[in-house]
């Protein structure tokens, strides 16, 4: 196999010293009005990896960028009892790319609940504008049996922020606290 990154040899899909240098992390922190996100990479850098996502083979590239950001951070994360939340974790292309990423983040402190937080339309905001995005609701539906928590959203990409405070303003009406979102890039 080949490192999608620099295209050498690799037995993993990202060679070892792609990992240590072009895609190594360096998480920024964004606030849009209350909510506190957390992003590992500009969209920029990485775009044509996430890309993949509407192909068979995001399933892995997902998976690996998961395994270097949000699997290390949540390991560095204090709290016990963490509840987890992947924004709308629709299958598509064989997969959901966000609860392949919201999987590598289990471990003893952590919950996952899966498909939880589902939109109620298949909208595509990729490529759209700002307003587009708010004239255009995802129209989350919440169907969790978990109430009075609090939880980590997780999401792909963070451009506006529309999407993450739709989320957060749904889970608000269940009484979940969101702490914060986690997100690989941002635009």
């Amino acid at each position: 196999m080949r490192c999608l990154s620099c295209g050498l040899f690799s037995i993993s899909i990202f060679c070892k010293e792609c990992k240590k240098t072009i895609l190594k992390p360096n998480i920024r922190k964004h606030k849009i009005d209350d909510l506190e996100i957390y992003s590992f990479y500009r969209y920029s850098s990485i775009s044509p990896l996430l890309q993949l996502k509407y192909k068979p083979e995001g399933y892995r590239v997902f998976k690996e960028f998961a395994k270097i950001t949000l699997k290390e951070f949540i390991k560095e994360y204090q709290e016990e009892n963490i509840y987890i939340i992947g924004v709308d974790e629709k299958v598509k292309n064989g997969y959901s790319h966000t609860a392949v990423m919201t999987h590598q983040m289990k471990n003893k402190n952590t919950k996952i609940l899966h498909s939880s937080l589902l939109a109620q339309n298949n909208i595509q905001y990729a490529g759209k504008s700002r307003r587009y995005r708010q004239d255009n609701p995802r129209n989350f539906k919440y169907s969790g049996k978990k109430r009075d928590i609090s939880v980590i959203l997780v999401d792909d990409i963070f451009t506006t922020g529309t999407t993450l405070l739709e989320a957060k303003n749904t889970l608000k009406k269940y009484n979940i606290e969101v702490d914060f979102a986690l997100v690989l890039a941002d635009v």
